[in-house]
């Protein structure tokens, strides 16, 4: 492994990395439009959630066995990458439960008093959502299993040698815990969950099915075509489908009649530099950084982070896990390498690499 290949992999400078371009158009991370914007796109019910059928089937199970118990549902634990609709499906939990939701983040919670403030205070059969579970403190992540096992929890009451426990008793609630990285999860606390559900990315035919619900939603008028050409670069999230959706759109109402067709979200999203494979300026620098520069690779992670002048976890975090998705870009052990897709995808000509080459580079 090159020496540039090594570094601190914490959750912590990913997303700090991340929010360095969360204003990205082709981002999974919501920004304060889409936080207001989704509360009107969301759907109410399994019925109307698209996408994610195996998840949808197997909770449906879950919830109905639960009502025809009258008991609370199992705790749920939603995996997958930003954007495609845990929270949305945490929200549909509860109305299928027809329970209130609390809604707070991993982040939020630093320490076991802050955890043990919100859990005293839950309604029997609410829905606590907590976001980016696997970023909550130790404390509080102890403090969880007790109250997700036997709904209870020890308060503690002074210091030292002095201090006393206090045993709380919590009404059943269902815990609906997200995260990103299910892998940082300790197993006791994956354990302590009766469904676990993954979220996949999402086909081009089912962003397509969100794309003209959301136009019907928003009164914004889309044919089939512009609805496949939008979701053709939508990186298969529905939050990204959504958002490039409304930026069409507000092309379509200066430059065209207002109707959105296949060249209108070409063109559209041509201005916003996004191109048919889903790709921004951030991606293509450095995919071209790799092709130009360096010939393809292999080449280190810091050198490549220089060429295009963004630190190394920006590259890294935010850039590479779709073009290693789209099978753009491989990481090896001698460095990141572009892949024959790269060279086709910028319209460049792979170098001959051979034997009588690589002598007569050294002189031989």
């Amino acid at each position: 492994m090159n020496w540039d290949e090594t570094g601190p992999d914490t959750d912590e400078r990913a997303a700090d990395a991340a929010a360095a371009y969360d204003d990205r158009l082709v981002t999974g991370v919501a920004d304060g439009e889409d936080t207001a914007v989704e509360a009107a796109l969301r759907p109410k019910d399994l019925d109307e959630f698209v996408g994610q059928e195996k998840v949808r089937e197997q909770l449906d199970l879950v919830l109905k066995a639960a009502r025809a118990r009258g008991a609370t549902a199992d705790h749920v634990l939603l995996s997958g990458a930003p954007g495609l609709g845990k929270t949305t499906l945490s929200m549909v939990i509860a109305a299928e439960m027809n329970a209130p939701i609390r809604i707070t983040s991993g982040p939020a919670i630093q320490h076991a008093g802050d955890l043990a403030a919100i859990l005293s205070s839950l309604q029997e059969g609410e829905v606590l959502f907590l976001d980016e579970i696997h970023r909550m403190s130790r404390p509080a992540e102890e403090m969880l299993y007790m109250a997700m096992e036997d709904f209870r929890v020890d308060v503690i009451v002074g210091k030292g040698p002095g201090a006393t426990a206090i045993p709380l008793e919590l009404p059943p609630f269902t815990l609906v815990g997200a995260t990103t990285r299910a892998g940082l999860l300790p197993p006791p606390l994956r354990d302590r969950f009766g469904f676990t559900g993954h979220m996949e990315f999402y086909a081009p035919a089912e962003l397509e099915r969100v794309l003209h619900r959301s136009a019907g939603l928003l009164d914004v008028a889309i044919d089939t075509a512009g609805a496949a050409e939008i979701a053709g670069r939508s990186r298969g999230t529905p939050r990204i489908a959504n958002r490039l959706l409304r930026r069409v759109r507000d092309y379509a109402q200066v430059k065209a009649d207002g109707v959105i067709d296949r060249d209108v979200a070409a063109a559209a999203l041509q201005v916003y530099e996004v191109d048919a494979r889903g790709l921004d300026r951030l991606d293509r620098a450095v995919l071209g950084a790799l092709l130009k520069l360096f010939g393809g690779g292999p080449v280190g992670l810091s050198t490549l982070a220089v060429a295009v002048g963004e630190e190394r976890e920006t590259v890294e975090e935010v850039a590479e896990p779709f073009l290693v998705r789209e099978g753009l870009l491989a990481r090896t052990p001698r460095g990141r390498v572009a892949t024959p897709a790269a060279w086709a995808h910028l319209g460049l000509v792979p170098p001959q690499h051979g034997a009588k080459g690589q002598a007569g580079l050294f002189g031989a």
